[in-house]
């Protein structure tokens, strides 16, 4: 769709073009996935007829506009010929020689109707220069200019000058430098050189750079410039390091004035424009291929973007008209009827590009233009220092000061005028008496005093009206503090400013008195307390889970148990073993026993009980070592003092709402940081995003204090400067807030003077002194303890020291133990109340209370009636009443007595202790003598039911023993062969 005419001497031309088409293609957004054509024709300089030739040659294949980068003559016929036939055509003009560059003068339009459009803007220089001989109140000079320059591009200059009274001289300068020089000499007398020289102490230079380089050496190797001299180099295409060559070349001062494009300096949105990505190697600085380029290639690959977006607007609009094919050569040929509509989309367009703002809303021209003044100072060591002193733009004109005094050691008696605003710890309102001016302090005034103290001066000092530090309005004009300066309203700001590029390109800085870094201010981490946080490795449903197996499992070995002690029972004749508990209860205490870990009782079953209790334990194995690993971790995290310790941190957690305050440095600073397509890291983008929520009126705040109120409030998290957050937590009242971020300093805070400012250096060096002093250091610790009222250096180190685990996370043990005592106590409680109850129902109103020795006298008595027919060993046979109670009815006391002692046949003697175990009653007891014979003991619960409920022994006994009696042996004679006569009723035998 674009065709293009460049000169076959324009290398890079070509070059720039391609590349701008391949970028435009990589956008499929722009052209909304159209197919970009395009079509170069290259022809000699200055060749008017072949320009034309090719322009009608791109015509007859089809055409909507028309990009040309020539020069003068080329581009008025180019003109001519686009006008005629209505089709749009943006023109960059080349100066390829590198002289100065001087205005086309284009043909007018017959019908007034112009499509050409000047993507350069206009010769703008003539103006800085006259700004600068006003400002530096020079009243005579000289021009020199080369052969090459026109000088038709002065007159309006001379013009001007010559209505302000202004004496000045024009001479040209031959392509052999030296010859002129040797012509001076020979032609002039020694008065007529001496004037000549005086002559030369003021001169502009509009030359190539590497004329005015040999200009310079001869004029210094024939003594015609002095070290007095203050030369000004003018030319809008002149590189850095052929800055340094003049300079190092010259002998007094020099002035420098060049083209500056200010959007190269933003680092981090300089390759996106208008949602296009450019070319790393276009946008990169480190690529080194930028360098390399001239002004009218930026402007070429601008010219590129605008047509694309022109096209997009047409598109988006349903407007597109098909291209023209046009002849001509013919005379009967019409223009192209859609050039017009196209020409007036181009014209309501505008760009940021790499040349910065791009519209032809101005008379069919580009009319953003904007240089820098650079210079040296008078002393030979000082005058090797090249420095920005100003810059001009089109619209706000000269910002920045040219004077030529520079002050070396003190400003005695010198006042200036402070603008400030007010930033805790920087700058506060002192206490003020009625009727005198207010006083500030804070750490920026500390350092202001001691300035003022070493330099003698003195200050007035005010508030700024807007509240604002300063940044750039989208009409180019600046607010706050920075627009005090520029406005020339104060000499000095000072506050908690800090030092970027883009303020730097309006005004003066001294050098950093305090590093600068962005911090987050948020509230204390509240710990959370949960006394039950040892459940807290497993979901509910797993404890659930767990709970149900339990008494699951315990059925099942219930019921495994239940056959087999039927099973054992039928093979034992009717008689289950004794040791064997069949109960649910019992099994159920076995698989919580095995469960926790602590064992049970031993189970003697079959190979399914085996495998049951086997596959439980290995569930429990992996239950506990999981619930042992998720414990430890879960203890771990809940550990950590704060989970936001940086700006990842910050990015990737949702519970906290952050911001910081609109249109500041730091909103800038994340603005640019999260709009740059190269940034690979996404963290700066999800940051952007939450700050500019709705347009930022969602998160951020109007001022740093609102910030601060709103994090003690509510739950949030300010992004501000480090050290204006840390004094705000240092000097919290709760001691609640802390900080955290990013240490490492970039920045730094700095006093802003107006461009130009003679006090710059002298402020930078008494810095630089406080610092090496310590002074500076002193002020600081002042403003910001080690130990405020707030500790904040406690709270980040608590973590380390408090590596024990704290009561609270226990506390869910203690209060389990104390759960399982209280249920322990109650069930006791309820025990005995009912074991209470039951007994008063089931007891006699007689024999309340059974006396121990009436029971001993009875058992002595029903011995003794069969002692001369029973005979026992000598040694004495200790049997309890348990023993008894677990003797089987058919069991003698021969049994008793082979078994325990087989070769004794000595007299016996039977000790009974009268303790018997609960639970052994209600059925009549016997011991069996050595023929068979049985003695009845009849242990009946209706015979004494009282000792059963009122009596307990300590060790689980039924009867109380009297502290005063002791057990009584009793001494059993064995009758042989009588049999032991039986208890034929109750009232014989001995209830127990």
């Amino acid at each position: 769709m674009p065709r293009a005419i460049f000169e076959e001497n324009a290398g890079r031309d070509d070059e720039i073009f391609q590349l701008a088409i391949s970028d435009l293609s990589l956008n499929d957004d722009i052209l909304q996935s159209e197919k970009i054509t395009h079509s170069v024709k290259l022809i000699e300089p200055n060749n008017p007829f072949q320009a034309v030739q090719e322009a009608c040659e791109l015509m007859n294949q089809g055409i909507l506009a028309l990009v040309t980068s020539t020069g003068c003559a080329a581009a008025s016929a180019l003109q001519s010929l686009t006008d005629a036939m209505h089709i749009p055509h943006l023109f960059i003009q080349r100066n390829g020689d590198g002289a100065p560059r001087t205005a086309c003068q284009l043909n007018p339009s017959p019908d007034g109707e112009s499509y050409t459009l000047a993507a350069r803007p206009p010769v703008r220089i003539n103006d800085v220069l006259l700004t600068l001989v006003s400002e530096l109140h020079w009243q005579k000079f000289i021009i020199f200019y080369e052969s090459d320059y026109d000088i038709r591009g002065l007159q309006t200059f001379m013009d001007q000058a010559s209505r302000l009274g202004l004496d000045v001289s024009l001479q040209r300068v031959d392509r052999n430098v030296s010859r002129v020089f040797t012509d001076l000499f020979n032609t002039m007398r020694t008065e007529e050189l001496n004037r000549y020289r005086d002559t030369l102490r003021r001169a502009v230079l509009l030359m190539s750079p590497r004329g005015a380089q040999v200009f310079i050496h001869q004029a210094v190797e024939t003594n015609l410039a002095s070290k007095d001299s203050h030369w000004v180099y003018a030319n809008e295409e002149v590189s850095d390091a052929d800055i340094m060559e003049l300079v190092h070349s010259s002998l007094g001062r020099m002035t420098i004035i060049r083209q500056v494009f200010p959007l190269w300096r933003d680092t981090n949105v300089r390759c996106m424009r208008n949602n296009h990505r450019i070319s790393s190697l276009l946008c990169d600085p480190q690529e080194g291929y930028l360098q390399s380029l001239e002004v009218s290639n930026l402007y070429l690959y601008d010219s590129v973007l605008m047509l694309a977006n022109a096209f997009y607007r047409k598109l988006e609009d349903r407007k597109w008209h098909s291209m023209a094919s046009l002849n001509c050569m013919r005379k009967s040929t019409k223009p192209w009827n859609g050039g017009w509509s196209m020409l007036d989309t181009i014209q309501k367009g505008r760009i940021s590009g790499l040349t910065g703002m791009m519209d032809f809303r101005a008379e069919g021209s580009n009319s953003h233009v904007q240089f820098e003044i650079l210079g040296t100072s008078y002393s030979e060591t000082f005058g090797k220092d090249v420095k920005r002193l100003a810059s001009w733009d089109s619209t706000r004109g000269l910002n920045g000061s040219l004077k030529e005094n520079r002050i070396e050691s003190g400003m005695q008696g010198v006042t200036l005028k402070i603008v400030t605003l007010l930033e805790e710890p920087f700058v506060m309102v002192a206490e003020n008496i009625l009727g005198q001016p207010k006083r500030y302090k804070g750490f920026s005034i500390d350092v202001l005093d001691a300035l003022a103290k070493i330099l003698g001066f003195k200050y007035d000092i005010y508030q700024v009206g807007d509240g604002k530090y300063g940044s750039e309005l989208p009409n180019g004009s600046w607010n706050g503090m920075i627009g005090e300066l520029i406005g020339k309203r104060a000499d000095l700001a000072i506050s908690a400013i800090t030092i970027t590029p883009e303020r730097e390109s309006v005004v003066d800085f001294s050098k950093r008195y305090l590093d600068y870094s962005v911090g987050i201010l948020m509230r204390k981490s509240e710990e959370n307390i949960n006394i039950f946080s040892l459940l807290a490795p497993f979901d509910l449903a797993v404890w659930a889970c767990i709970a149900a197996a339990i008494p699951v499992v315990g059925i099942m070995i219930f019921l495994l148990r239940r056959i087999q002690a039927v099973r054992c029972q039928s093979n034992a004749g009717g008689h289950p073993p004794p040791s064997v508990s069949t109960s649910l209860q019992s099994a159920i205490w076995i698989v919580y026993g095995a469960f926790v870990q602590q064992g049970g009782d031993s189970i003697l079953g079959s190979v399914a009980l085996r495998i049951v209790m086997g596959s439980w334990w290995l569930f429990t194995l992996i239950v506990c070592s999981s619930y042992t690993a998720n414990l430890a971790a879960y203890l771990t995290v809940s550990r950590m003092d704060n989970a936001v310790r940086s700006f990842q941190d910050l990015s990737k957690q949702v519970d906290l709402v952050y911001g910081t305050v609109r249109d500041s440095a730091v909103y800038d600073y994340f603005q640019a940081k999260g709009t740059n397509p190269l940034e690979q890291d996404s963290t700066f983008a999800e940051l952007w995003k939450t700050i500019n929520k709705n347009n930022a009126f969602e998160n951020s705040v109007s001022s740093p204090s609102e910030g601060i109120k709103k994090v003690k409030r509510e739950s949030y998290a300010f992004l501000w400067d480090m050290a204006v957050v840390e004094y705000a937590a240092l000097t919290d009242d709760d001691c609640t807030l802390t900080v955290a971020g990013n240490g490492m300093s970039t920045r730094g805070y700095g006093m802003a003077l107006q461009h130009g400012s003679p006090y710059r250096d002298l402020f930078s060096q008494k810095i630089l002194e406080l610092q090496e002093k310590g002074d500076l250091d002193i002020l600081k610790q002042k403003w910001w303890p080690r130990k405020g009222r707030c500790d904040l250096q406690s709270h980040a180190d608590a973590q380390p020291e408090g590596r024990a685990l704290r009561l609270h996370s226990f506390a869910g043990v203690f209060c389990i133990l104390a759960a399982g005592l209280l249920l322990a106590l109650l069930v006791a409680a309820l025990e005995t109340w009912w074991n209470s109850n039951h007994c008063r129902r089931e007891q006699p109103k007689e024999d309340k209370e059974v006396n121990l020795e009436q029971v001993h006298h009875r058992l002595n008595s029903l011995l003794d009636e069969d002692l001369a027919h029973k005979q026992l060993p000598g040694q004495s046979i200790e049997i309890s009443a348990l023993d008894i109670g677990s003797m089987q009815p058919s069991q003698s006391l021969e049994a008793l007595s082979t078994r325990d002692y087989p070769a004794y046949r000595g007299p016996p003697r039977l000790s009974v202790t009268t303790f018997l175990q609960e639970g052994h009653h209600g059925a009549g007891r016997t011991l069996g003598a050595a023929t068979g014979r049985t003695l009845p003991l009849p242990l009946s619960s209706a015979t004494m039911p009282s000792i059963r409920c009122k009596h307990r022994a300590p060790n689980g006994g039924l009867f109380r023993q009297s502290p005063v009696k002791t057990p009584m042996p009793m001494s059993y004679q064995p009758v042989p062969g009588g049999p032991i006569p039986e208890a034929s009723e109750p009232s014989h035998g001995t209830s127990i």
